[in-house]
């Protein structure tokens, strides 16, 4: 049902004495089609119906936590996530693939979106995020350091350098003056990680998040060249957006002080 129907059906629904009632239904409808500002103060009465949200996959259990939270505080919605690489999501987009938020994690795969026309106004970056290595548990091999990933008979695993993980690696790595041939690159940071889970690599270079995320299935390496390569996350309302009131709100929690602790939770920190 379109939203001017749903009003159309309330609208319909008031009889008798509530005259006035139908007034100020009128008045509160025509004040729904416009910004959208109403909707983002928290009327969980004024939104409903689903919001598409591609996600940066690192973003993937902070995100799945917030969208829980957003349907809790608006009842009749729905938060449907894409998770995957920033480069394919920003492609997916700008083909036409229907989404009302796009977070990325890097400005490079959102200035795709962004010079696509693909964006309503300017991304804002609401979390920034920085690379650890990935270890087996108890880290057998003492990986100590980015070099120690460059010894003979170690498996190490990277991102592709187009998804924003592998290119922080590529820039860690140069700042290190350093050259890493890996056995794979892999589409994003959660293929690559679950291969040092899956005990297919020995090591992998991925976000200080995704290692936090795992718990004990993999120990976290720290390594100082990460500081030249944080990835700041930009997010944004797109375009043609199916769902513009909804989508504003989710992003309003995500930047909001509630969303920034399940954030910082989950490792990442703030902008």
């Amino acid at each position: 049902m379109t939203r001017s129907a749903r009003r159309t059906h309330r609208m319909l629904q008031v009889t008798g004495a509530g005259a006035a009632a139908l007034l100020a239904l009128s008045a509160c409808s025509s004040s729904d089609s416009g910004s959208g500002s109403d909707a983002e103060a928290g009327g969980s009465d004024k939104l409903s119906g689903t919001v598409n949200v591609f996600a940066a996959a690192s973003l993937t259990e902070s995100f799945t936590e917030l969208g829980k939270e957003f349907e809790q505080q608006h009842p009749g919605t729905e938060v449907v996530f894409n998770f995957g690489g920033s480069d394919s999501l920003a492609a997916g987009i700008t083909n036409g693939a229907p989404a009302d938020v796009f977070a990325s994690a890097s400005p490079k795969t959102m200035k795709a979106v962004t010079d696509a026309g693909a964006a309503a106004g300017t991304p804002a970056t609401f979390v920034r995020n920085r690379l650890e290595i990935a270890t087996l548990p108890g880290n057998p091999d003492q990986v100590a350091s980015l070099k120690d990933l460059t010894g003979d008979g170690l498996k190490v695993v990277l991102c592709d350098e187009t998804v924003p993980c592998g290119a922080a690696a590529q820039k860690a790595l140069t700042a290190a003056d350093l050259k890493l041939t890996p056995v794979s690159y892999e589409e994003d940071v959660k293929s690559a990680l679950n291969k040092v889970v899956l005990k297919e690599a020995d090591a992998a270079v991925v976000y200080k998040t995704d290692v936090q995320a795992a718990g004990d299935k993999v120990e976290g390496v720290e390594f100082p060249e990460s500081a030249k390569a944080v990835n700041d996350y930009p997010i944004t309302l797109l375009e043609d957006a199916p769902n513009t009131a909804a989508g504003k709100a989710f992003i309003a929690l995500v930047r909001s002080a509630e969303g920034q602790k399940v954030l910082t939770g989950a490792g990442f920190t703030a902008p």
